[in-house]
């Protein structure tokens, strides 16, 4: 028999057993042929490989996960996430669908094709994430774009629902609609879910309307309830705490669930890894590594109906990763469809990205730029005090809690800048309204300075938090300068920036270089006081409207457990 590539020697990891077993791979063209012992077998092959005794496994497969907030194009995000054996990606693209709408997806699909990882996609089911009365977006969702966007073989699941008030409560509702088709036109396919916290009754409303999934942060009270009543669940590391582990593995629940990235920052990525890092994480703190494996190549696969890969047999995409070690789990090579794509020995290269968004999506910004008067916030009152309500943000959760303070008001204005609080504010940035609103953040926040982005959960208006108005309008106008990014400030300066132009989310450098400059604005608003473990995704999360508790968009502040839009004054 003559073979592409022979692989012998490796220590091969059989997911049908969860076990590994010593073994010799065959591959043709870019399938495996045969798994097993070749030395009684005629096998002729153009190339031999020669592993050495080292463990070889699946490539790795991340069914839950958002392109975009790396921020880099799917050509970057593919390079660097090859190196960390994964090969496989079932990306969700509300991010761009909110900026874009279903021209965002398309792009970002036609983007990818040359990526050198297969990324396959969900329709983003929940653009805006709540309703237009809420949030203001460049883009929405309905179901003629569902019907479209299912053209695509790239497309194999109806990406996350967000809204899951409105679908346990609300039966004529878009989301409802969408859900609805879904099913009776594609029933065999994934409907997946974001259902934060909610339990009994109300879970169980949301699995019966079609959502079978959900990846937010799991507490085990919350997890058993969905597995005990059927939905799959999808461990992102916000999760990964010992006692949600120690659950999993005494409970042996590795048929039903996942590990995912759903966020992955490019500083995180390039500097600790991607699902890689999961999997080594999960092992650390109890699962055997061949459990860790199975729940991050074969339970994905079969989750997704990618029923040709997440496994070494034959006649499965010849994906797979050689390890030099299985503890540690440290990547020596990396096969992607029987072709070595990564080597440790490789050495590191800053590529070039091409550039493959439209010239248009450089330019996504319809916004002038703001003065300090915009910042006055009129009270009903002349002078005094009031009550306002104040989000706060706390460390460890991109969650908020609501809190209730007298702060003082001056010639009729809230004097917010000599309060202990911060101004948050959002700013529509797409040319429909000119809306801006106002709210005052305090908590794990920044105390001193501001910092701005227009990467702003799923909406992507300009989101700011500052204590003073000069360095609101110096990071505010300089994201509109350069049409998207983040920007941190203090005295009027420029301490950290990242440009993100396309669409106001994207780099088109390198993973390395976004990593770096993330990196910078980091520590920048570090410097400034947040106290967060991701002070990145907790100031973009504060403006996502489907995210308990109190969080701020363009139309106001929205409190998620009452679904309506609060004033920042509280009626006595």
């Amino acid at each position: 028999m003559k073979v592409d590539l022979l692989v012998k020697g490796g220590i091969v990891y059989n997911s049908y057993f969860k076990k590994f077993f010593r073994e010799d791979i065959a591959v043709i063209g870019d399938r495996f042929i045969y798994v097993g012992c070749s030395e009684e077998l005629n096998i002729d092959s153009e190339k031999v490989i020669e592993a050495k005794g080292r463990y070889i496994i699946p490539g790795l497969i991340d069914i839950h996960m958002h392109i975009e907030s790396s921020m880099a194009t799917p050509i970057a995000f593919s390079k660097e996430i090859i190196k960390n054996g994964v090969t496989t990606i079932v990306s969700e693209p509300h991010e761009i669908a909110n900026v874009f709408g279903i021209e965002g997806v398309l792009e970002m699909i036609k983007s990818g094709e040359d990526a050198e990882v297969d990324i396959f996609y969900g329709i983003p089911s929940s653009v805006p994430s709540t309703a237009s009365e809420y949030e203001t977006t460049g883009g929405e969702i309905g179901i003629d774009e569902v019907k479209e966007l299912m053209n695509s073989e790239k497309v194999i699941c109806l990406g996350e629902v967000m809204n899951y008030f409105d679908v346990i409560n609300s039966e004529d509702k878009k989301i409802n609609k969408i859900i609805k088709y879904f099913k009776e036109k594609h029933p065999l396919l994934p409907i997946e879910g974001h259902c934060p916290r909610i339990i009994g009754l109300e879970l169980s409303k949301l699995i019966f309307s079609g959502v079978t999934s959900d990846h937010t942060q799991q507490t085990v009270e919350g997890m058993e309830d969905r597995i005990r009543n059927g939905m799959f669940v999808q461990i992102q590391e916000k999760s990964m705490v010992q006692p949600v582990i120690d659950y999993l593995v005494k409970n042996d629940l590795y048929e039903h669930f996942a590990f995912v990235t759903d966020d992955c920052m490019a500083d995180v990525l390039i500097n600790e890894g991607h699902l890689n890092r999961h999997v080594k994480k999960a092992m650390d703190m109890g699962m055997s590594p061949e459990n860790a494996i199975y729940c991050a190549t074969y339970t994905p696969a079969r989750r997704m109906n990618l029923l040709d890969r997440g496994s070494i047999a034959p006649g499965k995409l010849a994906d797979f990763i050689m390890l030099e070690d299985l503890n540690s789990f440290t990547i020596n090579k990396v096969f992607k469809s029987g072709k070595q794509v990564y080597s440790s020995d490789d050495k590191a290269t800053q590529d070039k990205i091409p550039r493959t968004f439209p010239e248009s999506f450089y330019n996504s910004i319809k916004l002038n730029k703001i003065d300090k008067d915009m910042l006055k916030i009129k009270a009903k009152i002349h002078n005094g005090s009031v009550k306002c309500r104040v989000i706060k943000i706390q460390d460890g959760s991109t969650f908020t809690d609501e809190i209730i303070s007298e702060v003082e008001v001056k010639d009729g204005y809230l004097d917010w800048e000599n309060s202990e609080y911060c101004l948050i504010a959002v700013i529509e940035r797409y040319g429909k309204n000119q809306n801006i609103a106002f709210g005052l953040a305090t908590g794990d926040t920044i105390r001193k300075g501001a910092v701005a982005a227009s990467y702003a959960h799923d909406h992507h208006n300009i989101i700011v938090v500052g204590k003073n108005p000069s360095d609101i309008v110096c990071v505010v106008n300089s994201i509109i300068d350069s049409q998207g990014g983040y920007c941190a400030a203090l005295d009027g300066k420029v301490l950290a920036k990242i440009d993100l132009p396309i669409g106001g989310i994207l780099s088109d450098k390198n993973m390395q270089w976004i990593g770096k400059e993330l990196k910078e604005v980091t520590e920048a608003m570090r410097y400034l006081g947040y106290k967060h473990y991701n002070p990145i995704m907790s100031l973009s999360t504060n403006s996502l409207p489907v995210s308990p508790l109190l969080k701020i968009t363009d139309k106001g502040l929205i409190k998620l457990n009452e679904n309506r839009i609060v004033d920042i004054f509280v009626e006595e």
